[in-house]
C-alpha cells in the first residue's frame, strides 16, 4: 500500500482539478478535448500510460486516445494517427454483459476499479494486456478505471489510467485518495464531453437542415440540380486558396473555425429562397412557357383557321365558284398559314434575337381571326376566372390567332418586398406578377425571360436575405445573410439587390459572387443555354473582371492558384475541359 498523500499534494491535485475543468468547460474542439481530459488525468496521478473511451451506441467502448510515456505512444486525438484496436464490446454475441473486460465493466457498472496489479487480479480477464506486455516488453501493473457519467447519470466514456508512478519514477499504485480526484475530473469530462455532443448533434442537425433544403431545391428544378451543392464546393477551393496565399492582397486573410463553419452553412443556403420561384419560370425553356408549352394551343387554333380556309372553299365551290381558282387560293393561304405557325413556332425558342421586323410580322400574324363558339369561362379555377372580364361576350366570339388579354395580366397579391424594406433593396416591383400575354412573350428580344421573370429569378435573392435575416443566429453565424445574400451583387455597384459596391462587401461574399458565376456559365443543365467550355468561362469572366463586376483580386487567385482547373476536373465533362492561357487575363507581374 502507498502512503496517503500529504496535505499539499492534495492542495495542488484540487487546484488542478479546478484549472483543469475551467479548460475542458471552454474547450470546442472534440479531439482537444478528449487530449486535455486523458493528459489532466496523467498528470494528477503521475500515470505513465492511459486510454480514454467513447460509448458507441450503447453497444461498444470506441478508443478515442492513446498515451503511453515508457513506449513512446501517441495516437488518436490531435496526433492523426488512427488507434489499431477494435471497439471493446459492451456485451457477448449472446448479449450478457462483458463483466470480463475491466473498461466495459466500468461502463456498464459505472462503478470506478482501482487494481494494483492486474496480474494478480481475479475477477477480470487481462490476458489480452498480458499478451501486450510480453510483445511489447512493457510491464503493466496498476490500473484505475473510471466511468465518465453525464448529469443525468448514463455513461458516456470510460477514462483508464496505467501505472501510477511516485517521485523516483517507480511504479506504484493509484492512492485511495487519488481515485476520488479522477472521479471529479471525470464527472467535470463527461459534462463537457456530454455538452460538445449535443452541440455536436446540433450542429449535424442543422447542417443536415441545410442539405435538405439545398437538395430539394435543386431537385426542384431538373435544370439546376447540383447548383446549390457545386457553389458551396467552389466557394470552398477559393477561400481555401484565399487562406492559403503567402504573398499578395490575401497574406493576412484567414479563418476561424468558427468562420469555416460560418461559410458552409452560407453555402449550403445562398440560394434557399428559390423555393419561392415558380417552377415554371426557372424552368422556362420555351417564351410561351408557363405549366406547360402554351405553342400547343397555339398550333391548335393555326389548326381551326386551316379548317375554316378548308370550309370556305368547299362552300365556294358548292355556291358554283371557279373551282380551280378557289383551289388556287386555298392552298396559298393554307401554304401562308404553315408558314406562319412555323415562324410564331421558332419565335418560341428564343434562340435568336428579335428584330423589330420580326416583332412586327408576328403582330401581323396575331392580327389574324377564327372563330370561337366555346365558353372559355367554364371550368377555371376561382384565381384563372377572377381575371377574366366580368362582361362575357354573345358566342361565338371571333378572336384573334395570338393575343394579349385581361386574364394574361396576373396582378400582385401583395408587395413581394415589405414596405419599411429594412435591407435597403433597390430593386422596383414591376407592374404586373407575370404578364402571360402571347404576342408580348414571343416578342421578347433576346431569350426566353419576360421582365417579370426575370423580377422573379433575381427576386429569390431578396427572399433568401429576407428569410436569413429572420432566423436567430448564433453570434457565430450572424453573417450568414451577409455572405449568402451578396452573390448577386457587382463590385462596381450596379447588382442587385442592394447595389452593394466591392468596399462594402466581404471577402466571403466576394467570393461567393465568383463561385456562383462560374458554376452558372460551365453548368452543362440548363434549358436556355450550351454548357461552356472552360476556356469560354474564363474569357467571359475576364470581360466581367474588366467591367468591375467581379473582384479582380480575386478572380486573378481564381487563375494563379488553380482553382479554376480543380473544379473544372472534379465537375466538367471531359469535352468541356480545354486549355488555358491564364496569362492573357492577369496583370503583367503576376504571369
Amino acid at each position: 500500500m502507498t502512503a496517503p498523500m500529504a496535505q499539499g499534494q492534495q492542495d495542488l491535485g484540487y487546484r488542478r482539478l479546478i484549472e483543469l475543468g475551467i479548460a475542458l468547460s471552454a474547450e470546442k474542439n472534440h479531439n482537444r478535448l478528449m487530449e486535455k481530459i486523458l493528459l489532466g488525468a496523467k498528470e494528477l496521478t503521475n500515470a505513465d500510460g492511459g486510454t480514454l473511451y467513447q460509448v458507441e451506441e450503447g453497444k461498444r467502448l470506441r478508443f478515442e486516445i492513446l498515451r503511453n510515456d515508457t513506449l513512446k505512444t501517441a495516437m488518436g486525438g490531435t496526433t492523426g494517427k488512427p488507434i489499431p484496436f477494435p471497439p471493446v464490446p459492451l456485451y457477448d454475441e449472446a448479449g450478457n454483459p462483458n463483466h470480463k473486460n475491466i473498461s466495459a465493466s466500468a461502463a456498464l457498472s459505472g462503478n470506478t476499479f482501482n487494481i494494483e496489479d492486474a496480474y494478480d487480479a481475479v475477477r477480470f480477464d487481462f490476458a489480452g494486456t498480458k499478451a501486450f506486455d510480453a510483445k511489447t516488453g512493457y510491464r503493466s501493473k496498476s490500473f484505475l478505471t473510471v466511468p465518465l457519467k453525464n448529469h443525468d447519470g448514463e455513461v458516456v466514456g470510460v477514462l483508464q489510467l496505467i501505472n501510477a508512478r511516485d517521485a523516483q519514477g517507480a511504479v506504484i499504485p493509484f492512492s485511495a485518495e487519488t481515485a476520488p480526484l479522477i472521479e471529479a475530473l471525470a464527472s467535470q469530462a463527461a459534462i463537457a464531453l456530454d455538452n460538445q455532443m449535443l452541440l455536436d448533434a446540433q450542429k449535424q442537425l442543422f447542417t443536415s437542415f441545410i442539405q435538405l433544403i439545398a437538395s430539394a431545391i435543386d431537385a426542384k428544378s431538373a435544370y439546376t440540380g447540383g447548383h446549390c451543392r457545386r457553389v458551396p464546393e467552389l466557394t470552398n477551393m477559393l477561400t481555401r486558396a484565399a487562406v492559403n496565399a503567402k504573398e499578395g492582397p490575401f497574406a493576412n486573410f484567414s479563418l476561424t473555425e468558427d468562420e469555416w463553419y460560418e461559410l458552409e452553412v452560407a453555402g449550403g443556403m445562398h440560394d434557399c429562397g428559390k423555393v419561392t420561384t415558380p417552377e415554371f419560370v426557372v424552368d422556362k425553356a420555351t417564351k410561351l412557357e408557363t405549366i406547360y408549352n402554351r405553342i400547343h394551343e397555339i398550333r391548335t387554333r393555326f389548326e381551326v383557321a386551316k379548317r375554316d380556309v378548308e370550309i370556305e372553299y368547299l362552300k365556294a365551290v358548292m355556291a358554283g365558284g371557279d373551282e380551280a381558282g378557289l383551289r388556287a387560293a386555298r392552298d396559298a393561304r393554307l401554304k401562308q398559314l404553315d408558314e406562319e405557325f412555323l415562324f410564331v413556332a421558332e419565335c418560341n425558342v428564343g434562340g435568336e434575337f428579335m428584330a423589330p421586323e420580326k416583332v412586327e410580322r408576328l403582330r401581323k400574324i396575331a392580327a389574324t381571326t377564327w372563330l370561337r363558339t366555346l365558353d372559355d369561362a367554364v371550368g377555371l379555377s376561382w384565381e384563372e376566372a377572377n381575371r377574366k372580364p366580368k362582361e362575357k361576350p354573345t358566342l361565338p366570339v371571333v378572336e384573334n390567332l395570338l393575343a394579349d388579354k385581361e386574364e394574361h395580366l396576373v396582378k400582385h397579391d401583395k408587395p413581394p418586398i415589405p414596405a419599411d424594406n429594412q435591407w435597403g433593396f433597390n430593386i422596383k416591383t414591376p407592374p404586373f406578377k407575370f404578364n402571360l400575354g402571347e404576342v408580348y412573350n414571343l416578342s421578347i428580344g433576346r431569350g426566353t425571360l419576360t421582365n417579370e421573370d426575370r423580377y422573379h429569378i433575381n427576386d429569390h435573392i431578396v427572399q433568401t436575405i429576407i428569410m436569413l435575416e429572420a432566423l436567430p443566429f448564433p453570434k457565430n453565424l450572424r453573417r450568414v445573410p451577409e455572405w449568402a445574400g451578396g452573390h448577386h451583387e457587382k463590385m462596381d455597384g450596379t447588382g442587385y439587390p442592394k447595389g452593394l459596391t466591392r468596399q462594402q462587401m466581404s471577402v466571403p461574399a466576394r467570393i461567393m459572387a465568383i463561385a456562383d458565376i462560374f458554376e452558372a456559365l460551365t453548368a452543362r443543365d440548363r434549358p436556355y443555354k450550351k454548357a461552356k467550355k472552360l476556356s469560354e468561362a474564363v474569357k467571359i469572366m475576364s470581360f466581367m473582371k474588366k467591367d468591375a463586376h467581379v473582384d479582380p483580386e480575386l478572380f486573378d487567385l481564381f487563375l494563379t492558384s488553380g482553382v479554376y482547373k480543380e473544379y473544372a476536373d472534379k465537375f466538367l465533362l471531359p469535352d468541356q475541359i480545354d486549355e488555358v492561357d491564364i496569362k492573357q487575363y492577369l496583370p503583367k507581374a503576376a504571369e
